[in-house]
């Protein structure tokens, strides 16, 4: 297997996360977003959105969504779990990382592609009114994390899941983007969380 990443990108990093907490080596082919290989003929023929990661398997076949490449990768080394272990526990894993990357991840991403002058070149055009809003929404989002810290240890309940792994690199990607602190909005759970996540030796895969 080979798989497709860019270093510091959010999603390529949620992977190499995933991989380093069970352990994972896989030869890596890095694609520069900047020089825009991930729109060339030969990415587009693995990918034809564009986007990373992607997961290319033995038979030639490629896996993308960073979801689905965890799902898979999980299923090939289920130790230490990630994804839950019963039925009830992989629905509720799933919901918080769900709720995750639509209410946090996604609407970062969005703040940033159409507010950074960086990502000019990436997003074309920007909406900068659109991007304000959704960073406006992220840090009311951001709020309501803070509250489910409050009551649990971890994004989805009692232990580490890929839900944390997920909400801390959308949160780290706002934090070199956005310039976001949780303790600067006094979201002091969600600070404690944070740094707590940043001290496993997974925390530095993909950057």
């Amino acid at each position: 297997m080979k798989l497709y990443t860019a270093p510091r990108a959010p999603n390529p990093r949620r992977v190499a996360m995933f991989m380093a907490e069970k352990g994972i080596a896989l030869p890596l082919q890095n694609v520069d977003l900047g020089a825009g290989e991930h729109r060339s003929e030969s990415y587009l023929a693995l990918n034809p959105f564009g986007r990373l990661p992607a997961l290319e398997l033995d038979d030639g076949r490629v896996l993308c969504e960073t979801r689905a490449i965890c799902t898979y990768l999980e299923g090939l080394h289920p130790s230490p779990n990630l994804m839950g272990e019963s039925a009830e526990e992989r629905a509720f894993i799933e919901m918080a990382d769900r709720r995750i990357e639509l209410h946090l991840f996604a609407i970062a991403a969005n703040a940033i592609r159409h507010c950074h002058p960086g990502f000019a070149p990436l997003e074309n055009p920007q909406f900068p009114d659109f991007g304000t809003s959704q960073g406006e929404k992220f840090r009311e989002n951001a709020r309501w994390l803070d509250g489910v810290l409050a009551a649990q240890p971890y994004v989805a309940g009692q232990r580490f899941t890929i839900a944390d792994i997920t909400a801390f690199c959308a949160f780290d990607f706002a934090r070199g983007l956005m310039k976001f602190r949780p303790a600067e909005q006094g979201l002091m759970h969600l600070q404690a969380w944070r740094d707590r996540i940043a001290e496993r030796p997974s925390a530095s895969a993909g950057t």
